[in-house]
């Protein structure tokens, strides 16, 4: 802590988790804790804000950083960083920088680590000979530990040093292995826990499935030599991921001596009972939440934000107005992200949310087949219907022949001919809803998909690229034969769901353009207790990239407080965005902040959301929306 007023520079041990300001307010300015607590706010922005400032604030860290030859003895360097929310200018980073610098050991070398982008602009214009600095993706790139889900597990390890290798093993994964892979692939049956030898990102299909099963997961980079070294390949063992940890725990087990077969663990996850009434083929626009009995969860989230880019929301604010001791709400926040006073009410405040999602954001139109249709088309063929009941009869007898069923059945669906009324229906459908529509995406609507502990990710098939009619209905019957995947069933199974309970519904809808898309989710995986950061993930391509684990996206957070962002990883990408494109995606996050909030399942507005979007222009298509499910 640089304090200008007396020149005098202090360093604070934060082993006992002292922070610059209880320690500025206590130690320098004779303030008591309560009084810091009524007067927080003001408090911070007199110390991060104000351009007059003070006392200049950052965090000294010492790294080592292995050198490029094997065997090359590790750097060691300190960095010095503000928090993310601190507006320094770039003067004030370089003086702060060198008042620094003259204090610290000078045998190591002191970098800059620009906490934001507007820092990194500012960097950027200062001579690296002067300033020495370091990304925080590039910093990142190089950690060897990165939890995703922390949890604990005993199980057998199965370590596979490709996906090939993985593929060729004629033992299949059982529900107590533990799978150590470069990248895991989505679809894995459920296992007890996961080690990735190589980066990911917390919102692959993989890892969002692993959050919901509740299981282990991590990074470890280097962990095969570790179990190569501990001969631990093929053992079972005891694995642990704490969220705070420094590495994965790992340690020789004995298996179960009872010879008894273990069995997985059970969460029965709850569906609504499909409504199989005779129901339209309906326009996304006409859909509200409620319909996701008759259309499934995907359609009924898409038709009520369909509703509520047209006619907002009364629940806009929840998240905003929760307290956060001492503060009794965020609102003063969210008035400042949206450029109106500070004092504004309810009312202002609500209207110019409601600006800001209709101004930036749509949902692509497009039409939703009914469960009941896909029940007709069921029985119209005797041999259909024949090929689903003996999957529930092998289900309950706990058969073997499971695979075999499935796949049998998905082939009958897919070379059964659509009956002649329906094949009118659908076609009617979409010259009526989808005029001038050339290009669209045939996506699957499930009512056991998209639901609190049970998201099933990547699960289901969704079909791009189609063109005309032919088309579409080929892809209309390949999203309703993946219902009965031999993943799917199991998986299902395993979490309780009887499958006379699960329908499919489908979505046609027009496929967008995109320069940018990707994920986001409203909380930091990484770090549970961050109430201010919206996740990121962003290929510059597709969202398809992302959440199949095809590419290593780039990783963003955004502030949905103070605003700002800033670049956790660059993935596979060589540069980073352009400076439109950041500004656009920290309004999509203050967007799915609102969001949040009106899907939110009680008046905590705690529980995070999970959406899929696509960038062209200054546009923002929402393609999908779910509950996320945090770890632990």
């Amino acid at each position: 802590m640089l304090d200008r007023a007396e020149s005098v520079l202090h360093f604070i041990d934060s082993a006992d988790g002292t922070l610059h300001v209880r320690y500025i307010a206590c130690e320098i300015l004779g303030m008591s804790i309560d009084e810091l607590a009524g007067r927080l706010d003001s408090f911070n922005d007199d110390v991060y804000r104000n351009p007059d400032r003070r006392f200049y604030l950052g965090t000294l860290a010492l790294h080592t950083r292995q050198g490029p030859e094997s065997g090359q003895a590790a750097d060691a360097f300190l960095s010095l960083e503000t928090v993310d929310v601190d507006t320094m200018s770039q003067d004030m980073l370089r003086l702060f920088y060198h008042r620094v610098r003259d204090h610290v050991d000078p045998s190591l070398p002191l970098v800059l680590k620009p906490a934001n982008h507007r820092q990194e602009g500012y960097v950027a214009r200062i001579p690296e000979t002067e300033i020495p600095r370091v990304l925080s993706h590039e910093l990142y790139s190089t950690a060897s530990f990165v939890p995703l889900n922390p949890g604990t597990a005993h199980g057998r390890l199965r370590v596979f040093r490709s996906e090939e290798e993985y593929r060729a093993d004629p033992e299949p994964l059982e529900w107590h292995d533990i799978v150590v892979m470069p990248k895991v692939p989505e679809d894995i049956p459920r296992v007890s826990g996961i080690i990735h030898t190589e980066h990911t990102t917390p919102l692959s299909h993989i890892n969002v499935m692993a959050a919901g099963w509740r299981i282990p997961n991590a990074v470890g980079i280097g962990a095969v030599d570790r179990i190569d070294r501990a001969v631990l390949a093929g053992r079972w063992v005891h694995y642990r991921v704490d969220a705070d940890g420094a590495d994965l725990l790992l340690e020789a087990a004995q298996p179960r001596r009872d010879g008894v077969r273990p069995t997985p663990p059970t969460e029965r996850i709850t569906v609504d009972r499909p409504d199989l009434a005779p129901t339209p083929i309906t326009p996304l626009s006409e859909l509200r939440a409620g319909d996701r009995v008759r259309f499934g969860t995907k359609a009924a989230n898409l038709g009520e934000l369909t509703h509520l880019l047209q006619h907002g929301s009364p629940r806009w604010l929840g998240f905003y107005r929760v307290p956060r001791p001492p503060r009794d709400n965020l609102l003063r926040y969210l008035a400042r992200q949206l450029g109106v006073p500070e004092t504004a009410g309810d009312a202002e405040l609500t209207a110019a949310t409601q600006r800001l999602v209709k101004e930036h954001a749509q949902v692509p139109r497009g039409i939703v087949l009914p469960f009941s249709l896909q029940q007709r088309f069921l029985d119209s063929s005797a041999e259909l219907q024949v090929a689903v009941d003996r999957i529930n009869s092998a289900l309950a007898k706990g058969a073997s022949r499971i695979e075999e069923l499935c796949l049998e059945a998905q082939r009958l669906i897919r070379t059964t001919p659509l009956p002649d009324p329906i094949r009118t229906e659908i076609d009617r459908a979409i010259d009526r809803h989808l005029y001038g529509v050339t290009v669209q995406v045939v996506r699957s609507s499930s009512n056991a998909e998209d639901l609190p502990g049970f998201s099933a990710a990547g699960l289901y098939e969704s079909v791009a690229d189609r063109t005309g009619t032919d088309a579409v209905l080929d892809a209309v019957r390949e999203v309703w034969a993946s219902l009965l995947s031999p993943r799917a069933v199991l998986l299902r199974h395993q979490a309780g769901i009887h499958l006379d309970h699960c329908r499919m519904g489908v979505i046609v809808q027009e496929q967008v353009g995109a320069t940018t898309g990707g994920v986001l989710v409203t909380c930091n995986p990484l770090s549970p207790q961050d109430f201010r950061n919206v996740y990121l993930n962003i290929s510059p391509h597709s969202v398809t990239e992302v959440v199949s684990g095809q590419g290593a996206p780039l990783q963003y957070l955004c502030n949905t407080m103070e605003g700002g962002s800033r670049t956790v990883s660059l993935g596979s990408a060589t540069a980073d965005l352009d400076a439109a494109t950041k500004d656009l995606l920290c309004r999509l996050a203050l967007i799915s902040r609102l969001l949040q909030s009106h899907f939110s399942p009680d008046e905590s507005y705690a529980a995070p959301v999970d959406i899929e979007w696509a960038i062209e222009d200054d546009r923002v298509s929402l393609l999908q929306l779910r509950p996320f499910r945090t770890g632990g």
